[in-house]
């Protein structure tokens, strides 16, 4: 395997490559994206598929996963990671420690030795992060507001300098994981004043409230930025709001973290689904006239992956970053086949009011009644078998092109 500085120089060679640069403070400050369009995904399962003998092929040619994204057109990749997913995500292989740092730093360095921009997702816990559920870590429990804030500067700090050192250097972090409602429950989470159109939900954040509300959840979001800075200077931050769909909670929510003097760089928006046909274009459209100097991405989507990244990537003054389709090797309309059938759950319709969708919060079921609880998983994490690329992987391989 080559020596760290050439990992670290072919990385660099191949973001050249691709036209990538290493955002700067002065690139990022002006919302307009520091380089080209990424076309992203995130890929996070890949590490437990492959431990489970997933193998991918494209054109009926075997491929190491990663390159065959590269190759079709992907310039960059989102990965999550936790606290201690041996307490929580990964309790069922505890030795692995799924999306934990050192399997983080492992396929970071896959990413990277492949000249693809890296982003890194932090969820604030041992387990999903997301809008029903933004527990505190097993290490941080009975900490009060000022000690999770030091933990989450510590935290984001070294992970990062681990992944530069590892081999890994990240262009960009997320600063927590669809964190509408707030992060590290109950200190830093809010209750927006704005209705979502999703009567459950709401009724579940009304009844909790709001403990600390924007103030502290500004205070735990300035601490991970301050971490993430300190670690990279140059480094992109970017927030995470879920409701991608829904322009006045945005709104709400975006002011009231500008007004405390959060400082960010790109909002990225989970976009699953719509209350009506225009629903993303009108939040898009809003977004970048009422926040000039900030970028907007798409950091998660599943279908309409054409149109979503079209939308964004026509977005004035280059205020569109990108998009990160979600797990797209196993979930929703994914873009690998297995015995002939969609390896994930097939196309979902983009309107609420066609169907519910459990990943309008991954992790999570947004908005649905409660179901039964299903028995504990057992076995391996890992979903093995062979991965055949499908037709739509020629939808990114054409965005590619079009988007030079």
């Amino acid at each position: 395997m080559p020596s760290f500085d050439r990992r670290t120089a072919l990385a660099t060679a191949g973001l050249a490559s691709l036209g990538l640069t290493l955002p700067t403070k002065a690139a990022t400050r002006r919302g307009a994206r520091p380089g080209p369009y990424l076309i992203g995904a995130d890929i996070s399962w890949i590490p437990e598929d492959e431990a489970a003998g997933a193998r991918y092929f494209v054109d009926g040619v075997q491929k190491d996963p990663i390159l065959l994204l590269r190759d079709a057109g992907f310039n960059a990749i989102r990965l999550r990671i936790f606290v201690d997913p041996a307490k929580g995500y990964a309790k069922r292989e505890p030795d692995k420690a799924w999306a934990g740092l050192a399997q983080t730093i492992m396929l970071g360095r896959r990413i990277r030795e492949a000249g693809l921009y890296l982003v890194l997702s932090f969820h604030y816990s041992d387990i999903w992060a997301d809008p029903e559920h933004q527990g505190v870590p097993a290490a941080w429990e009975g900490y009060d507001l000022g000690q999770l804030a030091k933990a989450v500067d510590t935290h984001t700090h070294d992970t990062l300098v681990a992944m530069r050192a590892g081999g890994a250097p990240v262009d960009m972090a997320v600063i927590g994981n669809e964190t509408t409602f707030g992060i590290l429950w109950p200190h830093g989470r809010v209750q927006l004043s704005t209705p979502t159109g999703n009567p459950v939900t709401d009724a579940n954040h009304a009844n909790v409230g709001a403990v600390g509300g924007f103030d502290a959840f500004a205070y735990l979001l300035r601490a991970g930025i301050a971490g993430a800075r300190r670690a990279e200077p140059a480094i992109a931050i970017q927030l995470h709001n879920h409701l991608g769909r829904h322009w006045p909670i945005v709104r709400e929510w975006t002011d009231a973290l500008v007004a405390r003097k959060v400082d960010f760089d790109v909002i990225g928006f989970s976009c699953y689904q719509q209350r009506a046909q225009g629903d993303w274009a009108t939040t898009f459209a809003q977004f970048v006239k009422r926040y000039p100097d900030k970028g907007l991405l798409v950091a998660e989507y599943s279908s309409r992956k054409r149109y979503i990244n079209d939308l964004v990537h026509a977005l004035p003054a280059r205020h569109g970053w990108g998009a990160f389709i979600w797990e797209p090797t196993r979930h929703q309309e994914a873009i690998f086949d297995q015995d002939g059938q969609n390896a994930g759950e097939g196309a979902k319709p983009d309107l609420i009011a066609q169907g519910l969708n459990s990943a309008e919060a991954p992790g999570g079921i947004a908005g649905q009644q409660a179901v039964a609880l299903q028995p504990e998983p057992t076995g391996p994490m890992g979903h093995g078998g062979d991965y055949v690329a499908n037709p739509l992987l020629d939808i990114y391989r054409q965005m590619a092109k079009d988007y030079r």
